[in-house]
């Protein structure tokens, strides 16, 4: 049951990720662009890293069927995928938090530019490109079942 709840709740938290996406492209960036000063086209880091949480989601959702089908006597794989998934879901939550509520403060702070902006669009692009390079790398490795774990489970 475990993992069925997990992978309806990320089924959940990308389709409401899907939703956050179209209201940025609709309304937040060209509020953002007034606010901030910037053309929509350089608020395109914001509308990469919804796009970089829908599509983590969408992994993430399947690797509680991968879990599901992994057999209980491969106790060292399991421990090992569950610490890689385990890692996956706190770069995503970090990154989620970071395009939902450090991005809203910035649409609805003042109209005056901030400041803190710029720190701002090079934390969001960070931990985008972070994000999305670990998620690679946990595909290569479901992909190759593990294969980085060659320890004998049945000692």
């Amino acid at each position: 049951m475990h993992y069925y709840v997990r992978w309806a709740n990320n089924q959940s938290s990308r389709l409401k990720a899907m939703e956050d996406l179209k209201e940025l492209q609709a309304v937040q960036l060209e509020k953002l662009s007034v606010k901030q000063c910037f053309s929509q086209t350089q608020l395109q880091f914001t509308v990469d890293a919804w796009l970089q949480i829908i599509e983590c989601r969408r992994v993430l959702k399947w690797t509680y069927a991968y879990g599901y089908y992994l057999p209980r006597e491969e106790r060292t794989k399991k421990q090992f995928f569950e610490y890689l998934q385990g890692e996956a879901e706190v770069g995503l939550e970090r990154l989620h938090h970071c395009a939902e509520e450090e991005l809203q403060h910035f649409v609805d702070e003042t109209d005056d530019p901030s400041t803190d902006f710029d720190d701002f669009r090079k934390k969001l692009i960070g931990l985008t490109k972070v994000t999305k390079t670990y998620f690679e790398n946990l595909v290569k490795a479901l992909e190759n079942d593990l294969a980085d774990v060659a320890v004998d489970d049945s000692k």
